[in-house]
């Protein structure tokens, strides 16, 4: 998947390959396409395809159907991507290479891959968009986890960099006050510790401030082993897509590398992803298949970044970089206060009106925007502006805004308020001038009943839809279609229509809209409106779709008709529908619904309503396959049986339709129980030649015969072949028809030829005999005169019969049938008649010679001379009357099989030995010569005694001899071969034969060796070097030698002597002997390759030949014969002029240490490769001969090995000052350390440092041999030069590190920015200085990296103001809680100060549990005062905590009024057992507050605090509550406290409850109060019922419309106040509770109690 617009699939189906590539925008488009390639992948925007199969690539136009390009790589293809529209990245083992689409070119390398990416599996390679910045990804195992690995490369610089990580991205982005973009590089990692983002500047743009972000990944818990798997870049957003293994997608923000979401999005692995670029998202693929897609939400993304991320400014980075919405009040507030505070320019508006005007010019404003330009327009008096504004609709109108304008224009603001609120009032008032303006109103002021009446009454009802719709509003849709159809019908039927169609549902009752039209008589209308309603034709819709019908079939049958026929509905009521077509006279309606079978009958037999029209044949021929066959065969029958003729032809065409399905046997019942044979006859017509049913084919003969339709019964006998031919023969057999010319047609077709000629013969129809054997078949004769024979017929008959046919009539049939009865000589002179004739059939010959051989009349003759018999046939005939004649008839037919077998059984060899030899056929030979034939010796004495000597034809006893061979005789070949060959008397033809030598020799090599040297010296005729090189493949290497040596083929001699027999001696010697050229240099090559190198150069000096002069010297070198080799390379030198002669020459002479003929030769031409020699002496050693070369060829960095070789350092240094080579200078520095010579060393050193990548190898070097002091004095040089660098700097600050702590924070303070910091960083970690540690992890905006190091390390790192800045910083937000437990274990005085820098970063729902586990927690109570404002479970819970351990009741109860999320049933079972009765109050009022009454109550019982019981009681409004509470101040004798909570808890206490209890325990005085309270309220009760019954008789004075009723004294008590009195024992005034209790909350004048509790006064029990 290159990109959003293509997948492309490979497939593979039983072993054969195909692609599937999808159309993303349109997956039913999906091309599939057969290929034998590797792999395929799509281009990113075209329809072009790419293959691979091997090294080999196509580009392909899948829509023009061509190969646009095609090219092969020299390694094979591990990944392919396309990195733009037009170049195609190729990524091998070695290298990466880029294929342009475009012109001719082949793949060009860009880059080699690092040694870091050897191992890894390459799953992405990215470009920038400029491809001026690659990156190369792969993974791999390491240590059990999946690691990554990317090669950055900048095509600029052309320098690679291996970085750990998992998926990387390019994007574009422009820094703050950067006046060009700078190119990003962001890449995920999860390394074996950790997991982040990285975002770095890789190409800085204009005046670009960038700093590196570095972000945490963070993987829940349930995906600990999740790692990033891809990276993309939305650039219209800013933001980073980063996707991860376990389907989790991450958004960051491109710019500030801050986390924007979370989330998981699938719970498969996400293997492929690409960007989206159209919706700037990211699409991947799942392991189910699943296309996913990834897109961030315009509408919502800023709101949420505001209000769930809380991030306002990148909320506002966001909108302005998209143009998304959700920021305006933000961005509109900050720019307008932007403007305000911009200074005015002398002569021009302000900016601020100037930034308005911008923004009128493009639009209309917005609310907040409108305001702050009408201030100071208003204030310079410009209302006119105002006022082309407003009708140009530029502003938007608002409360505010009609409220700053009514200062200066009432009429002005009035319009301005129109357009912010319109109200429904005001339509009213309009709408009694213009209803249109009214309809504009009642739209502003949403007065939406109003609306839909203007539209009615406007005639727009097509609206009235679309606007319910969409503001969500029902009206009666029913009242107002009734006032549409009584103003204009047909208006009221696009209304009804819109109504019933509705795309959510019908808006009415479709019943009620049919009974409305009805009730005007409006059938077509309505009808009109259900047929466009019910168009869908769904099942719900059946009821109405009956009705529909009903009204038509009433009212117009005709349209009812057309409905059915168009089959418009399939769900109504079928047989209410059939009853009313058949009272319609819908007849053929009426049968298609009908499904009972009375109902159709009824229907068919008496035609349904009066005047009804019969159905057509045509329908009821198809209607009868609607019903069941029981039912389709019983109105048959009664049709038959009421009118057969008039419905016979009705019931044939229904009876041939449905054949199949009534079956053929049911109907030929049918019509054989009315003995109707026409129809019978018509019927089977129609089937009968399309029928395999013998019984239909059966009984059409037997109906044809019965209707004397005898051309049928012919042409079935003749045609058809499925009857039963044995039935059909007897039928017509009894029929006796009058020509029986069927009866023939029968038997000759099926085999009764016999018994029809019986037949006929018996009955003495001769004619019908002579006609079937003259004219319809004569191959039948024979058995026509067999049958005549068997019945005994005439001879003359037959032979008149016979001979009347002439050649009609087959031989053999005719000679079989005559021979079984021996009657064969009858036909003697029918066969010579034929013969005469010129007739040239064998079977006529075979019978006129098997007469002739019973006869013994001249057979041989006959056999010999006949040319038309069958050889096989009369052979056979022959071989036990005359086994010669058959040997005779076989050879004339050339039957091997045969004649073999008659000669083997009749001994006739010499015959056979003749006809093999003759017949020349190897496969015969072969049968007959094989081992299994016991015949086989003598038939071999034949062939050599009587055969062979009688032929002269060479042909036939070379096939003979090839014979023997095959047959593997080599014994009895060779005889023959040697009487033939070396016999005296032997034939010279024979004798001097090449081949016959040549078999012979042969012969002898393979079954007798001994004698092949003998035939080798006694012939001279056979091919030499044919039979030499088949004696070697035989081993037979002395032959070989001497048919070579014979043939004087010395080299040929030669090479079998060294190649076979092995004696390089005695090669030497034969070599010796011939003394050519050719001999002596296979010799050579022998002795090379035998390691006789001495000797081989003799034989190449003997033969002047320089052909193998480099195998050779490499082969004297490595013997050591280096002054024989000269003496050849020389003679070489001499014939040839090569650059390895003379380069060989003169490694020879200094391996000899002849330096004068070596100095001669250097200065002298030469085409030696002296700088290879140089080398090669230096590395052996030969210093001086090596020196004598380089000097020669000025090779300086040569010299200078050497002269260090030479322990001359000082001229070493200056070869290396010559050569310039930084090699060079490095061989002689480190040479120098090693030597001690460090002042030379020094000044080579210099040179060396400068080149970045030779550095640390120096470095090395110094290290190992213990010179710290002088590498560091080297480097302190180093630095002071020009072209110091990066590296210098740092490989000195590491070396500060290790041998001078005491320097190196100062170097890093001044030198910080020249250091590659991370090599130094690692350097720190090593030696522990962990303060310069800290120093670079500040420096390069690690605070993570910071923190953990001063918290590891705190007595050389930390120090809290610092710490408190870095913590503040860190992406890692667990630091906080390593922090804050760090400062309560070491600095727990400056915990406080730490949690209050770091109070809006932290989680305080993590801070509480992690204190509370170090037993800290009143530690940070300020803190935790400080942030209890964000009512959190935690921070409540300890506060809550701390205050019960301080026994604070009222710091507790404030906290617990204040702050409710807690647990508070938890508290209060821990506050109830607590010994402080305040905090066991908080409790029972902790159960209170959460509904637990009988809890409150029990505990404020256990307390004796009865006041808060009755509260609490009271509280409740729980009648058995209250009750139970007063039974316990009963029981308990607290009849004082019985009388209060009366009084508490009036409201809920029931009057007869109060007496029982009172009088029961004789306290009826306290429950008086009560009842005196009750008696009044019931009375009063009673009265406003007593007066509201009485009709009301206003008295004199009194006012008709007074109310009478007199309002009670208050002075007594018992009005609206409750009056309960104590009697004089406790001195008490009406409405005062007893002595010790207070007034009670919720009653006037009572007070809380200051702990918030309530108690008894002392002495109150």
């Amino acid at each position: 998947m290159e990109s959003e617009k293509y997948i492309c699939v490979r497939e593979s189906v039983n072993g054969s390959g195909s692609i599937a590539i999808v159309d993303v925008a349109n997956p039913g488009n999906t091309i599939r396409r057969p290929i034998t390639a590797d792999s395929a992948i799509m281009h990113p925007d075209q329809p072009i395809l790419t293959l691979k199969a091997g090294n080999q690539l196509q580009i392909y136009n899948i829509e023009l159907k061509r190969k646009i390009k095609e090219t092969t790589t020299s390694e094979p293809i591990v990944f392919w991507k396309w990195v733009s529209a037009s170049t195609l990245a190729l990524v091998t083992a070695t290298a990466v290479l880029h294929w342009a689409m475009d012109g001719d070119a082949a793949p060009t390398k860009v880059f080699d891959r690092h040694a870091d990416l050897a191992a890894c599996q390459i799953i992405n390679y990215r470009a920038d968009p400029t491809q001026q910045w690659l990156c190369l990804v792969g993974i791999s195992q390491k240590d059990g986890r999946v690691a990554g690995s990317m090669q950055l490369y900048s095509v600029q610089r052309k320098v690679s960099q291996s970085i750990e990580g998992h998926a990387s991205a390019f994007g574009t982005f422009t820094a703050d006050g950067a006046s060009s973009p700078s190119t990003l590089f962001t890449f995920a990692v999860r390394t074996a510790t950790a997991a982040k983002l990285y975002i770095l500047e890789v190409e800085k743009g204009t005046n670009s401030q960038f700093q590196k972000k570095a972000v945490d990944l963070v993987f829940p818990p349930e995906a600990a082993a999740d790692f990033p798997v891809a990276v993309q870049v939305a650039q219209k957003y800013g933001i980073v897509f980063v996707m991860t293994k376990f389907g989790y997608v991450h958004l960051f923000d491109l710019g500030s590398g801050a986390l924007i979401y979370r989330n998981r999005i699938s719970s498969d692995t996400i293997f492929l992803s690409c960007l989206h670029q159209s919706v700037q998202g990211i699409i991947g693929v799942n392991r189910q298949g699943q296309v996913l897609l990834v897109a961030v939400d315009e509408q919502n993304i800023v709101p949420f970044v505001v209000n769930t991320v809380r991030n306002v400014g990148l909320a506002i980075q966001l909108a302005s970089r998209g143009n998304l919405p959700g920021a305006e009040d933000l961005f509109t507030s900050q720019t307008i206060q932007l403007f305000q505070r911009l200074p005015s320019v002398a002569g021009q508006p302000s900016p601020l009106l100037q930034y308005f005007g911008t923004l009128l010019e493009k639009g209309k404003l917005n609310k907040s925007e409108s305001i702050e330009l009408v201030r100071p327009v208003l204030a310079q008096g410009r209302k006119e502006l105002l006022e082309n504004w407003l009708k140009e609709d530029k502003l938007e109108c608002s409360e505010e805004l009609g409220d700053l304008v009514k200062r200066v224009d009432t009429t002005l603001a009035l319009s301005v308020y129109f357009r912010a609120e319109a109200n429904e009032e005001l339509g009213d008032l309009v709408k009694r001038v213009d209803t249109t303006l009214a309809l504009s109103v009642y739209f502003r002021a949403e007065a939406k009943a109003k609306v839909v009446l203007c539209f009615a009454e406007t005639g727009q009802y097509d609206k009235i839809v679309a606007y319910a719709t969409k503001v969500g509003y029902t009206p009666d849709y029913a009242q107002i279609l009734s006032q549409v159809l009584a103003a204009n019908p047909d208006a009221a039927v696009k209304f009804a229509t819109m109504l019933l169609t509705n795309p959510s549902g019908p808006l009415v009752d479709p019943n009620s809209v049919i009974d409305a039209f009805l009730a005007k008589n409006a059938v077509p209308q309505i009808t009109t409106v259900l047929l466009e309603a019910l168009k869908a034709n769904r099942a719900d819709q059946g009821p109405l779709q009956t009705r529909v019908l009903e009204i038509n079939l009433k009212a117009a049958p005709q349209v009812a008709d057309a409905i059915l026929a168009n089959e418009m509905f399939t769900h109504y009521d079928r047989k209410r529908i059939a009853e009313l077509c058949e009272k319609a006279g819908l007849t053929q309606r009426a049968l298609e619904h009908y499904t009972d079978a009375g109902d159709i009958k009824r229907v068919l037999t008496k035609g349904g309503a009066p005047g009804a029209a019969a159905p057509d044949a045509e329908f009821l021929s198809t209607y009868f396959g609607t019903l069941s066959v029981d039912d389709t065969l019983e109105i048959l029958k009664d049709m038959l049986r009421s009118n057969m003729r008039g419905n016979l032809q009705t019931v044939v065409q229904i009876s041939a339709k449905y054949s199949e399905q009534i079956t053929p046997h049911e109907l030929i019942q049918m019509y054989e129980q009315f003995k109707c044979y026409d129809g019978l006859f018509f019927y089977l017509g129609q089937i009968v030649n399309t029928s395999e049913d013998k019984e239909v084919h059966f009984k059409y003969i037997e109906a044809a015969t019965k209707t004397r339709n005898f051309k049928e019964v012919e042409r079935i006998c003749r045609d058809s072949n499925h009857y039963d031919p044995v039935e059909v023969r007897d039928f017509l057999k009894s029929a006796r028809l009058a020509d029986q010319l069927p009866l023939i047609i029968v038997c000759d077709r099926f085999g009764f030829v016999d018994d029809l000629t019986k037949y006929l013969y018996k009955n003495n129809m001769s004619r019908y005999i002579e006609a079937y054997v003259q004219q319809i078949n004569p191959a039948n004769a024979a058995i026509v005169v067999g049958a005549l024979m068997d019945s005994n017929c005439n001879d003359d008959y037959i032979k008149k019969l016979v001979m009347s046919i002439r050649g009609l009539c087959p031989v053999e049939a005719l000679v079989e049938e005559t021979a079984k009865r021996n009657r064969l000589k009858l036909l003697q002179p029918w066969l010579e008649q034929r013969v005469q004739e010129g007739n040239q059939e064998a079977q006529t010959h075979n019978a006129l010679g098997k007469i002739y051989i019973d006869l013994n009349k001249n057979p041989e003759e006959f056999l010999k001379t006949n040319a038309y018999y069958d050889s096989l046939t009369l052979g056979a005939y022959c071989e036990k009357r005359f086994p010669n004649l058959a040997y005779v008839a076989y050879r004339r037919g050339q039957c091997d099989a045969e004649l073999i077998a008659v000669t083997n059984k009749n001994a006739l060899f010499k015959n056979q030995a003749r006809y093999l030899v003759e017949r020349q056929d190897a496969e015969l030979w072969a049968s007959v010569l094989d081992a299994d034939n016991e015949n086989r010796q003598q038939l071999v004495d034949e062939v050599v005694s009587t055969a062979l000597p009688e032929t002269k034809n060479p042909e036939e006893i070379s096939n003979t001899v090839r014979a023997f061979m095959e047959a593997d005789m080599p014994n009895e070949l060779i005889g023959l071969l040697e009487k033939i060959v070396l016999d005296t008397g032997a034939d010279p033809e024979f004798s001097q034969n090449r081949n016959l030598q040549n078999l012979l020799i042969l012969t002898a090599i393979k079954a007798d060796k001994t004698r092949v040297m003998d035939y080798i010296s006694r012939l001279d005729k056979y091919d030499a070097n044919d039979i030499a090189q088949i004696a070697i493949g035989s081993k037979l290497y002395e032959e070989a030698f001497a048919v070579f040596k014979k043939q004087e083929q010395h080299t040929d001699a030669v090479q079998v002597l060294i190649d076979h027999i092995q004696d390089l001696d005695r090669a030497q010697e034969f070599a010796d002997r011939v003394d050519e050229a050719a001999v002596h240099s296979l010799l050579g090559k022998a002795q090379l390759n035998g390691e006789r190198i001495k000797e081989s150069i003799e034989s190449f000096l003997k033969a002047d030949d320089p052909e193998c002069y480099r195998e050779l010297t490499v082969a004297a070198e490595e013997a050591g014969l280096y002054e024989e080799i000269i003496k050849y390379l020389r003679m070489c030198r001499a014939k040839l002029t090569d650059a390895f002669i003379d380069t060989e020459l003169c490694y020879s002479l200094a391996k000899t240490d002849n330096l004068a003929d070596l100095e001669t030769f250097v200065t002298a031409t030469n085409h030696a490769n002296i700088e290879e020699v140089g080398d090669r002496c230096a590395d052996e050693g030969l210093y001086e001969a090596a020196k004598l070369l380089f000097v020669a060829i000025d090779d300086y960095p040569g010299l200078a090995l050497c002269l260090i070789k030479l322990k001359d350092y000082q001229g070493a240094a200056d070869a290396a000052k010559k050569s310039g080579a930084i090699k060079s200078y490095k061989e002689v520095c480190f040479a120098c350390v090693d030597a001690e010579e460090f002042k030379i060393a020094q000044q080579c050193g210099l040179f060396v440092i400068v080149e970045a990548d030779e550095l640390e190898d120096l470095v090395y070097h110094y290290e190992r041999r213990g010179a710290f002091e002088h590498v560091i004095a080297l480097l302190e040089t180093g630095i002071t030069k020009d072209g110091a660098h990066k590296g210098m700097y740092t490989e000195l600050a590491i070396l500060y590190s290790k041998y001078r702590e005491e320097k190196l924070i100062e170097f890093l303070r001044q030198a910080v920015a020249k250091l590659h910091t991370q090599k130094v960083i690692r350097a720190c970690q090593q030696n522990l200085q962990w303060a310069e540690l800290t120093f670079l992890y500040l420096h390069n905006n690690e605070m993570d990296n910071a923190v953990i190091t001063m918290l590891d390390h705190p007595t050389r790192a930390w120090e809290h103001s610092q710490f408190k800045d870095t913590v503040r910083n860190v992406n890692n937000h667990d630091l906080f809680y390593k922090s804050i437990q760090f400062y309560i274990e070491e600095q727990p005085q400056l915990v406080n100060d730490l949690l209050k820098s770091l109070v809006s970063l932290v989680d305080h729902s993590r801070v509480v549990p992690l204190v509370r586990r170090l037993d800290r927690l009143a530690l940070i109570k300020p803190y935790l005062h400080l942030v209890q404002d964000t009512n959190t479970l935690a921070v409540n819970e300890a506060l809550n905590e701390l205050y019960i351990e301080e026994e604070n009741f009222a710091d507790l109860r404030k906290s617990i009024d204040a702050y409710d999320s807690f647990d508070n049933i938890a508290l209060a079972k821990k506050l109830e057992k607590h010994n402080l009765m305040e905090l066991r109050r908080i409790a029972a009022y902790l159960y209170a507050r959460n509904k637990r009454f009988e809890e409150s109550v029990e505990l404020s019982k256990k307390d004796k605090l009865y006041k808060d019981a009755m509260v609490t009681a009271a509280q409740s409004q729980d009648n058995a509550l209250v009750q139970k509470l007063l039974r316990f101040f009963v029981e308990e004798k607290y009849f004082e406290c019985f009388a209060a909570c009366l009084y508490t808890c009036y409201d809920f206490v029931s009057p007869d409850v109060v007496l029982e209890v009172a009088w029961r325990n004789k306290i009826i005085d306290h429950a008086f109060p009560y009842l005196i309270q009750y008696v009044k309220e019931y009375t009063a009760k009673v009265d406003k019922l007593v007066a509201a019954a009485e009709p009301k008789k206003p008295k004199e004075g009194e006012d008709a419309e007074g109310d009478s009723f007199q309002a009670p004294d208050p002075s007594f008590g018992l009005g609206n106040t409750l009056a309960i009195t104590y009697g004089a024992e406790y001195g008490g005034q009406p409405g005062m509770v007893p002595p010790g209790m207070q007034q009670f909350p919720g009653q006037p004048g009572m007070q809380q109690y200051p702990g918030g509790g309530f108690a008894p006064q002392p002495g109150f029990q």
